[in-house]
């Protein structure tokens, strides 16, 4: 796909200082028509950053990349940022494997300052920045900008809490357009930002009060005198309150306003925060009125916004999830849905219809869902957490803390577990395996199949005592909907499960990894040699007569969609100590795994089919050739 013959030049970002206001709305209007290209013929995020692109363009009009660090949160507000900063011709592999990453990457670029993927970092990151380029007596400014969901967050409120306190002269950019991934909920956004997103009698009546202190010679008058005299005239300012300035709110879309605004902190010596109001999905119908569907998109024709990958009756595991929990809280009045700003993306959409007294959404705030959880728990009540796995890293202290010493009737649905693909690093649910193994009292499950994963959730939600995490992975499958939802519940979820026989060794497949395993048995089998295959659906606790039983096998393979660092094959070797020495653990090395389809990272991470049966030919013609 060309990039339009008038960004010749690159960075792209240079031609902004001598640009007219027009010729910048001209430039505009081209990134906003090449973003919807690259990402309907592709996947990427298209409704957030479509939103920015007036807003990048303006900033570094004022404030160039190459002369201030500039922290962009979250990231998946960034392809104006990448595309004026020398990376517009690799967006078509943006998102691919051996491509450039959908999010900003030290490892990337120059211009990207602090690599991210997790929301509300870039405060606390700009923070660091900026004091340390101080001490280092570096020129510049030092400009992070989040969005109004990812305020929601707590560390966002603890970098804030600190900028005076550490004489910080940060500026902060809230992008404002009323969502994060969801719409944005709590008292920030829907009291305390929506005062001051309607409140034009602020804005007029702040002006007039610099201007009454300027023409009566009062300008000399402290800060504390200034505050106190505001609060007598104005609308309490939440930001004022942290000790930042405040300027806003300003229309995100208005190229001269904002260039006019950004000019401004020019003159402003201490730390500000700049409020702009943005739409999400700005320029495109489809996506301005369904900012929600069109956050993150798959293949759509960019003029409909339909997707052209659709297929009946497939269905997501986060979709299953969702339906089947609904199902039992229709029995059970006890089940509680929380998530963290993620009810579309968790499948808890459909909870939320059947249930909405019962349903919780916390914002980006994954410690607080957990405590929360923790404290519903201790009420007899039974909560259910949704969370990406490479999210609730960020509460593995609650997890510890609050419910599994306490030894809560809590459960973790764990989405995402395991390579996601195009997110990459960030977003890969590598880690969630080792991180809740070594907690004790958690108990860890695995479904196979969405049928597994119905039939598990029955078997567990309302029944099991303590804490429970299912993770399950960002996957898909062709079933009967109605077959999945009317699945028993398993006997025993915490057993595993023979699947094939085989004289020549075992592998126990862990979750997805069951599938690969019997396609790899399978085809083992018509190179005459027969491999036997477990689906070890309970990660922790292990199924210990299973395992006395597997130790009789001449040769053990543990296959699972994590890291091998603390994961299931770890405490396979720990807990029997009869395999060890005689048992591969195949999983994810100590890496971080870059972007791509799920396709290419499985048999880039040795666990696609093919990998697996290299691997054992392998271990067995090594044995071969040893004995």
């Amino acid at each position: 796909m060309r990039i339009p013959p008038t960004w010749d030049t690159e960075p792209l970002f240079k031609k902004l200082k001598n640009m007219s206001f027009p010729e910048m709305e001209d430039m505009a209007r081209e990134i906003r028509d090449y973003i919807v290209k690259i990402v309907s013929s592709g996947n990427g995020h298209l409704a957030p950053n479509l939103g920015t692109v007036e807003l990048t363009l303006s900033l570094y009009k004022v404030f160039p990349p190459d002369e201030n660090t500039i922290i962009w949160d979250t990231g998946h507000q960034a392809y104006t940022h990448k595309i004026l900063t020398g990376r517009a011709k690799s967006m078509n592999k943006m998102r691919k494997f051996g491509g450039i990453s959908g999010y900003p990457s030290i490892h990337e670029s120059k211009y990207d300052k602090f690599g991210v993927g997790h929301a509300a970092t870039s405060i606390a990151a700009a923070l660091g920045i900026e004091k340390a380029r101080a001490m280092k007596k570096l020129n510049g400014e030092t400009i992070a900008i989040i969005g109004d969901g990812a305020m929601t967050s707590g560390i966002a409120f603890e970098a804030m809490n600190q900028v005076k306190t550490v004489l910080s002269k940060i500026k902060i950019i809230l992008n404002d357009n009323g969502m994060s991934i969801s719409p944005s909920v709590g008292q920030l956004s829907n009291t305390i930002l929506n005062k001051v997103r309607t409140a034009k009698a602020y804005r007029i009546l702040d002006a007039k009060f610099h201007d009454f202190l300027r023409k009566n010679d009062l300008e000399w008058v402290s800060e504390k005198v200034k505050s106190s005299l505001k609060k007598l005239f104005l609308l309490d300012n939440f930001f004022e309150d942290f000790g930042l300035k405040y300027i806003g709110p300003i229309d995100g879309h208005d190229i001269k306003t904002l260039v006019r605004a950004f000019e401004s902190l020019k003159n402003i010596e201490g730390p500000v925060v700049v409020h702009v109001l943005t739409k999400k999905g700005k320029g495109l119908p489809y996506a301005e009125e369904n900012p929600t569907k069109f956050h993150s998109v798959s293949m759509i024709d960019p003029q409909s916004g339909i997707s052209i990958e659709i297929k009946k009756g497939v269905y997501s595991y986060s979709e299953i999830f969702g339906k089947v929990l609904s199902i039992i809280a229709n029995e059970d009045h006890r089940i509680i849905g929380i998530t963290a700003a993620m009810e579309d993306g968790t499948g808890l959409k459909y909870f939320h219809a059947n249930h909405p007294k019962r349903f919780f959404d916390l914002g980006i705030t994954e410690e607080l869902c957990t405590t929360f959880a923790a404290g519903i728990a201790t009420q007899g009540l039974k909560p259910v957490v949704a969370i990406y796995s490479t999210f609730l890293q960020r509460a593995f202290d609650q997890v510890i803390h609050d419910v599994a010493l306490q030894n809560l009737d809590v459960v973790f649905a764990i989405d995402r577990a395991g390579l996601v693909g195009e997110d990459g690093p960030t977003h890969h649910g590598v880690f969630d395996i080792a991180y809740m193994n070594l907690i004790p009292n958690v108990r860890i499950l695995a479904p196979s199949s969405l049928g597994e994963l119905s039939a598990m959730l029955k078997s567990v939600i309302g029944r099991i005592k303590g804490p429970v995490a299912i993770r399950y992975p960002k996957d898909s499958e062709f079933v009967d909907i109605m077959d999945v939802l009317s699945t028993p519940p398993l006997k025993n979820p915490f057993s595993w499960e023979k699947i094939l026989e085989g004289k020549d060794g075992t592998i126990l497949a862990v979750g997805s990894m069951v599938k690969v395993a019997v396609e790899a048995s399978k085809k083992l089998e018509s190179m005459g040699i027969q491999v036997g295959v477990y689906n070890c659906r309970s990660v922790k606790p292990l199924d210990m007569k299973a395992l006395s039983v597997i130790s009789n096998s001449p040769k053990v393979w543990t296959l699972e969609e994590g890291t091998m660092m603390g994961g299931f094959g770890s405490s396979v070797l720990l807990k029997a100590p009869a395999l060890r020495d005689k048992t591969e653990i195949i999983g994810i090395e100590d890496n971080f795994i870059e972007q791509g389809t799920r396709e290419e990272l499985l048999e880039f991470a040795g666990l696609s089919s093919k990998k697996v049966i290299d691997r054992i030919v392998a271990n067995l013609k090594a044995e071969v050739q040893e004995g």
